[in-house]
């Protein structure tokens, strides 16, 4: 399978998803835009993809991706539209704005171009990302097949319908940040108590690793497994107390919850 993708742009998303993608695909098959021309730069001596502009981007490769905030995607929209939809050969555009449906993307190209709309996270960077994608109807499915395997080295993927990724979102794309803060607040803790630094943010780094695992491959309900944890009488449950008393539950919902509200407001 030899595609050529493309990125326009290549910020803290886009050029996670590109460092995953260059695990799959040659380096002179990615091409890549971006405004910052230092940014550019910097992507293309690290990666060893081709600087290009983002209409022969549009022309010629065969994944599209869009990597741009959504408040400046309209007018990215509006410079790549005629060129998308004057094309002969097969391709498919890959959004990560968060918030912009199928349909206004639709609406700013100018036409139904065949899109997969994705919600990814930073740890795609290290091949442990959680990407969630929706395709829209008139994507065949081996594009979205072909598309699952030049990203495969990102993490893991979920078919998701498309008027839940927003919800979604908030909990695995906004995560991260709040995850770091966590461990960030732990290993505070550890060295309030006398830790030195490095060991700190590294015990607090590895449990989370290991805690998230076993999620994911025992598939015991989070509370049970805190439960295993937690005996009676002993350190780990003064702590889950501790943390209760400051509304630890309540915050993590608050925070899924406001940043979903954020997405929706961005799509308006």
């Amino acid at each position: 399978m030899k595609k050529t993708i493309g990125f326009i742009g290549a910020g803290n998303m886009g050029g996670a998803l590109l460092r995953a993608a260059a695990q799959t695909v040659p380096a002179d098959r990615i091409f890549v835009s971006d405004k910052n021309t230092a940014l550019l730069d910097l992507v293309v001596s690290e990666i060893g993809c081709i600087a290009a502009d983002s209409l022969t981007i549009c022309r010629e490769c065969d994944y599209i991706f869009l990597g741009v905030k959504p408040q400046i995607m309209p007018s990215v929209c509006g410079e790549i539209g005629d060129t998308l939809k004057n094309r002969t050969t097969p391709y498919t555009v890959v959004s990560m704005a968060a918030g912009l449906s199928i349909e206004k993307l639709w609406g700013y190209l100018g036409f139904d171009a065949p899109i997969i709309r994705i919600m990814p996270n930073t740890p795609v960077a290290v091949g442990e990302g959680m990407i969630l994608y929706a395709p829209a109807k008139n994507v065949p499915d081996s594009s979205v097949s072909d598309f699952l395997s030049v990203m495969a080295k990102a993490g893991r993927f979920d078919l998701i319908d498309e008027k839940l990724i927003d919800a979604a979102s908030a909990v695995s794309g906004c995560g991260p940040a709040y995850a770091y803060l966590f461990m960030e607040a732990l290993a505070d803790g550890g060295v309030a108590c006398g830790l030195p630094r490095a060991k700190a943010m590294t015990y607090a780094a590895q449990m989370v690793v290991g805690a998230a695992r076993m999620v994911l491959e025992t598939w015991n309900h989070p509370g049970q497994l805190k439960d295993n944890v937690c005996s009676p009488g002993g350190t780990t449950i003064v702590g889950v107390r501790a943390l209760e008393e400051h509304g630890f539950r309540a915050a993590a919902m608050d925070a899924v919850i406001a940043a979903y509200e954020k997405t929706l407001e961005l799509g308006k």
